[in-house]
């Protein structure tokens, strides 16, 4: 079954991990989205203009999706509920609204136009592949929102407690969905006979299941998200050919590893682009440790978000003396955690989004290693409830002195290395703490998965 290991399954009986989950219902800070809020218009004021409200999200959603003026044009009123800056842009009418930074608003006055269907979306980068779009559909009539938006709004306005928990409680009993494909398992190397190991990466675009039932065009290495990691010792001679088969020309950047600058993977100012049908070697001696990432570095606003990103770990992260001292005498488990929030892949942990998330599992006094690697567009607060942290290591440098932890903020491009220890047995949630990312009012979503502590 994806999503759970062999391993895994092992600790955990069906039965009673089924029981578990459930408490997942109230383990998170619930949230109230009102993200389905109709955009109803204010007076027409004897045929002037009506304004229209239109609100944005860090979920890459506007609210409604569908906005009906009329030819004589209106005024946007858009609202941006999230932290990240938005706009909106009617690209077949060649109009784009101011930027609308975190927590404000402003007036977009638009029109007169021909009647007609027209997209809009998000045009910051990676927001409108990551689904931030919507349809202007301008006519006769005065400007209203969608039926659907309408009647989407009343029924979460009208919705219950019993309703909403109702809700939450299916989602959670979904836990861990069953989707195609895994990504970020180990790659074995073909050993060369002077001893190089050599890792063929090949740039395809796969149908990938990112939820249930929501297959997406991603753009890979290997066919899988994240791609498959990466994994050497210092002093290996190391030898990556990366064939494209994607439509466009790309490059590979191993971000936080140490190679000569002709290595790099930045075209056009250490190599040429790879063309399509193309082929390009890297080759370098390992130097670690180190905890990295191999991505994109070719229209990289598009390319990794939509996929095309996989961890490069040389060494283990040695353990400091005082944690040591504490207990953590070695590490019986390892993750990997890529977090993404763009692109067609959009808000997910290692490629998935939840209920299709991984689930983990721990003995308690039993000792996990995870790497958080940040392949997005915005920051990430992760939060392991319960189970006590300490982060080791910042961008693949241990530090002197580890530092504890409940909540560790992941910057784009940044990676932390975090021990955790298993304690008091149970299901402890684990997921992004910026809270739109985590729960909507129809229950959990994105970027949220679960620590199963066994003793």
């Amino acid at each position: 079954m994806a999503g759970m290991r062999n391993d895994d399954r092992s600790i955990v009986s069906w039965f009673a991990f089924a029981a578990a989950i459930a408490a997942l219902v109230v383990a998170i800070v619930g949230v109230r989205d009102d993200g389905g809020e109709s955009a109803a218009p204010s007076g027409n004021g004897g045929g002037a203009p009506p304004t229209i409200t239109v609100t944005m999200f860090d979920n890459f959603s506007f609210s409604p999706t569908t906005v009906t003026v009329p030819t004589v044009g209106a005024v946007i009123h858009l609202v941006n509920d999230g932290l990240l800056p938005h706009n909106m842009e009617i690209t077949a009418l060649g109009l784009t609204s101011p930027v609308v930074q975190g927590s404000q608003e402003l007036d977009w006055e638009i029109g007169p136009f021909a009647a007609g269907s027209y997209e809009f979306v998000c045009p910051q980068p990676g927001h409108a592949a990551a689904g931030m779009k919507g349809t202007l559909v301008v006519t006769e009539s005065t400007g209203t929102a969608s039926t659907d938006a309408t009647e989407h709004a009343a029924a979460t306005d009208e919705m219950t407690a019993s309703q909403m928990d109702a809700l939450m409680l299916g989602v959670a009993q979904q836990f861990p969905a069953v989707t195609e494909g895994h990504g970020g398992d180990v790659m074995e190397p073909t050993v060369l006979p002077d001893g190089t190991k050599e890792y063929v990466i090949v740039a395809k675009i796969v149908k990938w299941e990112v939820e249930p039932g929501k297959f997406v065009d991603a753009w890979t290495y290997n066919g899988v998200v994240p791609a498959p990691e990466i994994h050497v010792l210092t002093g290996d001679k190391v030898r990556l050919v990366l064939k494209n088969e994607l439509p466009d020309s790309t490059s590979l950047h191993l971000h936080g590893v140490k190679v000569p600058n002709i290595m790099d993977g930045v075209d056009p100012y250490t190599e040429a682009p790879t063309k399509p049908g193309g082929e390009h070697i890297y080759e370098f001696v390992a130097q670690g440790p180190a905890v990295g990432i191999y991505h994109s570095h070719h229209n990289a606003q598009e390319q990794i978000p939509d996929g095309m990103f996989g961890a490069f770990t040389i060494d283990e992260m040695p353990i400091p003396q005082k944690l040591i001292d504490k207990g953590y005498t070695k590490v019986d488990k390892k993750v990997n955690m890529v977090l993404n929030d763009a692109g067609v892949i959009g808000l997910s942990l290692n490629g998935k989004s939840f209920p299709a998330t991984e689930p983990y599992t721990l003995r308690v006094g039993q000792v996990m290693l995870v790497n958080y690697l940040n392949e997005g567009l915005q920051g990430h607060p992760m939060h392991l409830h319960q189970p006590s942290g300490w982060v080791i290591a910042k961008d693949g440098v241990p530090m002197d002195e580890p530092t504890p932890t409940d909540t560790v903020f992941i910057a784009p491009g940044e990676r932390y290395t975090v021990l955790y220890m298993g304690q008091e047995p149970g299901v402890w949630a684990w997921h992004c703490h910026i809270l739109n990312h985590a729960e909507t009012p129809e229950g959990m979503r994105y970027m949220v998965t679960a620590l199963i502590v066994e003793r």
